[in-house]
């Protein structure tokens, strides 16, 4: 069971649905491990091709394995449209520690509606019982028995 820390960076899309009728789209992902979510900035005018380079951080304390990535059409008049999905699955990057610039396929009615690139790390827990300095250095058991 993984426990630690999972940094997401948001780098860009490409070929996503420029639907506005007299401007192009105002992108923006909503990021979702769990129950904690983040939500990057709205790259106002960007169109079908936005840049955000942007990085987030999740808690992991448990088996869970998927990210949610959707991405959004920030409106200003109206409700914000969907622009379509990426499912991360994360064994991966518990696995490896960490997978590099990686282009993940955008899907909204199960079809292809362009691609997100993400890069991820997970940073694992550390034990601190692995830590603790057995050694006579530290005041250990060897040095207080001196006293006695």
């Amino acid at each position: 069971m993984p426990r630690g820390t999972l940094e997401v960076v948001l780098i860009s899309a490409k070929g996503l649905d420029d639907n506005d009728f007299l401007s192009s789209i105002d992108p923006y992902v909503i990021l979702t491990y769990r129950a904690q979510e983040h939500k990057s900035t709205v790259q106002e005018g960007a169109g079908s091709n936005p840049q955000w380079n942007e990085s987030f951080l999740f808690t992991v304390s448990d088996s869970a394995s998927e990210l949610t990535l959707k991405i959004m059409d920030k409106d200003k008049f109206t409700e914000d449209d969907s622009l379509g999905e990426a499912n991360i699955h994360l064994d991966p990057v518990f696995e490896e520690g960490s997978i590099p610039e990686t282009i993940y396929k955008v899907v909204k009615d199960e079809e292809y509606c362009g691609e997100i690139k993400v890069a991820l790390t997970f940073t694992p827990e550390k034990n601190e019982e692995r830590y603790v300095d057995q050694g006579e250095s530290y005041g250990g058991w060897k040095e207080s028995s001196e006293e006695f």
